[in-house]
């Protein structure tokens, strides 16, 4: 009997809920093919929750969370909401998941896929077979250190206080997500962080090594944060695995996402624990956000929150076969010239929302027959 999966979606604002409606005509596709058996819930985030409830995110949508098999995020915020305080703005919904659920490990895949290679702003000789996993923590450091927060001083100017803080268990625990994900690609692993100039970097690199011992089968290195932005640019296939922190993580990934030429083409997601049933909280988004200069234009690219979705089943229900189909799929819709317009090229058709999720459906049947 195929199992049935508890899935919570949150499509939350801007182009949010229109590419996660793309992503219902796969799910819908996999139960009428009977490859799986989802219970969906769907709730509201962000800019959306703060209009209807007053919060970006309320504890019964975090219980919801909780007793999920996954979640899948689309993007929160927009200029509507941007002038309320930091205890109230869309975002806080991602942060408090993150918190609430234990998600400590984002995982940020860089693909160059064969029919983008022209995409990227380098030269295709450069990204050509690109694939990176950058490995952020995402529950510690900076965005999360106490004290934090603006004073002011006798003299009356203001001082803005953040604090970079790790633990070791911290550093440890995403650092063996990246090692074991090093082990089932090139086995090669990059630890990121600045041991010349800050305390916190230099027990990251002690911390990594000393776990090195357990994966003698994986190759560690390591690198300063602002070489490894450089490199990204100057040879980024160097790089299989980058492990890193919060911040880093947070700059790093958004400049290896545009060697791949969209933000729009690019998922993600991010783990908690193995608990001792063996399951784990994660919560799974494409990194373009939401994106509201194009929201309710039905022109926006529904790949990333696809590809999303098929990193949902591999990491989460353990349905490597399906993820692969479907990550297939969107390459061969890609291949045959259908193009959103943040990645179209010469030659190309330029299509919208829908007609592309119509697409990837129809190439999923002609996969799968």
């Amino acid at each position: 009997m195929i199992p049935n999966r508890k899935l919570l979606v949150l499509p939350g604002d801007g182009i949010g809920p229109e590419v996660m409606h793309e992503v219902g005509r796969v799910v819908s596709w996999m139960q009428k093919r009977e490859r799986a058996r989802f219970t969906i819930v769907e709730d509201l985030v962000g800019g959306a929750a703060i209009d209807a409830r007053g919060t970006p995110i309320t504890d019964e949508t975090i219980r919801l969370a909780k007793e999920a098999d996954a979640v899948l995020f689309g993007s929160v915020g927009g200029p509507k909401w941007d002038a309320l305080g930091f205890d109230k703005r869309p975002e806080l919904a991602i942060l408090r998941l993150r918190k609430d659920l234990g998600l400590f490990a984002n995982l940020r895949p860089a693909t160059v896929l064969d029919p983008l290679v022209d995409a990227s702003t380098l030269k295709p000789d450069v990204v050509r077979g690109l694939d990176i996993m950058i490995v952020r923590e995402s529950t510690g450091g900076i965005y999360f250190g106490e004290p934090r927060g603006v004073e002011t001083l006798p003299d009356g100017t203001k001082r803005g206080i953040n604090t970079e803080v790790y633990t070791t268990p911290e550093i440890e625990r995403v650092a063996r997500v990246a090692f074991e994900l090093a082990q089932k690609r090139q086995k090669r692993l990059c630890s990121v962080e600045k041991a010349n100039v800050m305390e916190s970097g230099l027990l990251w690199r002690q911390t990594v090594a000393a776990l090195a011992k357990d994966y003698p089968d994986v190759a560690l290195s390591h690198m300063y944060a602002d070489n490894c932005a450089m490199q990204l640019v100057r040879n980024p296939r160097q790089f299989d695995v980058i492990v890193t922190s919060n911040l880093f993580g947070d700059l790093l990934s958004d400049l290896a996402s545009m060697l791949t030429g969209s933000l729009g083409m690019l998922p993600s997601a991010t783990l908690g624990a193995v608990g001792a049933d063996g399951r784990r909280h994660a919560l799974y988004e494409p990194i373009h956000g939401s994106a509201p200069d194009i929201a309710g234009k039905g022109i926006a690219n529904p790949l990333a929150q696809m590809l999303s979705f098929a990193m949902l089943l591999r990491y989460s229900l353990d349905m490597e076969e399906d993820a692969a189909l479907i990550e297939r799929a969107c390459v061969n819709v890609l291949a045959s010239g259908l193009r959103t317009a943040d990645v179209m090229a010469p030659g190309c058709a330029k299509v919208g929302t829908q007609v592309m999720g119509e697409a990837v459906v129809r190439e999923l049947e002609k996969l799968a027959a």
